[in-house]
């Protein structure tokens, strides 16, 4: 039997970010929703330079070894579940920069946005959903938007507890989740 392996984008590389956490956090609700495997990816680790590819990823091959590697984790996922705080009505630069470094890869690519901060992260989710829209990715209906309170805000400190902070969403993100799911398995040959 084929395990369907889907990453999930820490979206922040911020000093005392929360991504980290939250994306493991819906990993771990994912694992319990599919039969598949949830894989964390911190673009803080990942190292990708600041438009560091020469060429228009939509003509040309990838120079940098950092976006092939990048462009392999999208192309053999069977979905990408992006997980992003709000900036100032945005979503954080280098979640920007990930996503440009591809193209063919999110072809069609099933996606899946939780945003997270202050006011839960609504308007940075549409700005990605025009994005990856426009990218020809097949995104769910579903974007859950998990509110911090206004303490965990202004602590600043990275310090997050999901399960407790974030307790009224796991159902919203679970259901999210479980569309995911039957957005994949919509294409998903399993060969055994």
């Amino acid at each position: 039997m084929h395990i369907l392996t889907y990453i999930v984008v820490a979206g922040s590389t911020r000093p005392n970010r929360r991504s980290p956490v939250i994306a493991r956090w819906v990993a771990d609700l994912g694992e319990h929703v599919a039969n598949a495997h949830f894989q964390v990816i911190d673009l803080g680790e990942l190292g990708l330079g600041l438009d560091d590819e020469a060429g228009i990823p939509a003509i040309h091959g990838y120079k940098q070894e950092t976006t092939r590697a990048w462009g392999e984790l999208v192309a053999h996922a069977t979905g990408v579940v992006i997980v992003t705080p709000q900036y100032n009505w945005g979503y954080p630069a280098v979640l920007k920069n990930a996503i440009d470094h591809l193209y063919r890869e999110w072809q069609g690519k099933p996606v899946l946005i939780v945003t997270y901060g202050g006011h839960g992260g609504h308007q940075c989710g549409e700005q990605l959903r025009t994005v990856l829209g426009a990218l020809g990715t097949r995104l769910t209906d579903a974007m859950p938007g998990l509110l911090l309170t206004r303490e965990t805000v202004a602590a600043n400190d990275g310090r997050i507890d999901p399960a407790r902070d974030f307790s009224d969403h796991a159902d919203d993100v679970r259901a999210a989740l479980t569309e995911l799911a039957a957005l994949s398995a919509s294409d998903t040959i399993t060969i055994g």
